[in-house]
């Protein structure tokens, strides 16, 4: 071994394995496909409190795994040591919304496609992929649930109240009940035909009830 073998690292060499335009083109589509995925992440949330740091975070994971791709398509020994590396990173954040977990993986293959080299693959099957979830997650329902929450002095004004909310609703179910002395309190879920609420006023008007509220509902959270 020489004075110069012992100098000598193969890190120079690895300088050139992904020339700079390469780098600029998929960087720059993966900036701009992660934009559009931020743009129907936002467009398409639904739940309680919106947060604008995921959707930042979608743009960056999209940028940072079309890095590493390319950086895996250009060595095959850093591929392997990446595979372990990657192994032992463990994520602790609660997705809140199932959906979200759909963008994360979105955002994933987006840029392990563009480091692939397959750029009409990653920007048309997400353009397909956005109009998909505009359409879906975007269409209103012509029975939206609402909950109504009820109370009452006794059990006669409770089959009053009943009987006259589902005179006026297209479907009534009670969800529970709780009973004492002097209340009733009862929780009901309704599908209403359109988005008059003025029976909601006449019901708490009635003999007996002390109040009603109604409260939308989609099956996961109430607001």
């Amino acid at each position: 071994m020489t004075f110069n073998d012992i100098f000598k690292s193969s890190f120079l060499e690895n300088i050139a394995s992904v020339s700079i335009l390469d780098m600029a083109i998929a960087l720059l589509l993966a900036f701009g496909i992660g934009i559009f995925i931020f743009f129907v992440y936002k467009k398409t949330y639904q739940g309680v409190m919106y947060s604008s740091g995921f959707g930042t975070t979608l743009v960056a994971l999209t940028m940072i795994t079309t890095v590493v791709i390319l950086a895996v398509t250009s060595n095959v020994v850093l591929s392997l040591g990446m595979v372990g590396a990657l192994s032992i990173v463990r994520f602790r954040t609660a997705i809140k919304e199932p959906l979200d977990i759909a963008f994360l993986f979105w955002a994933i293959a987006v840029g392990i496609v563009l480091a692939a080299g397959m750029i009409p693959l990653a920007v048309i099957g997400s353009v397909i992929i956005g109009a998909i979830l505009l359409v879906f997650v975007n269409r209103k329902s012509h029975c939206n649930p609402y909950i109504v929450v009820l109370s009452c002095v006794d059990a006669m004004t409770e089959k009053k109240a009943v009987d006259y909310l589902k005179g006026n609703v297209q479907r009534c179910i009670v969800k529970s009940k709780t009973a004492a002395k002097g209340l009733i309190e009862l929780n009901l879920e309704i599908r209403m035909a359109n988005d008059n609420t003025d029976f909601i006023n006449e019901l708490s008007m009635m003999p007996g009830v002390n109040n009603a509220v109604l409260v939308s509902y989609n099956g996961e959270y109430m607001g």
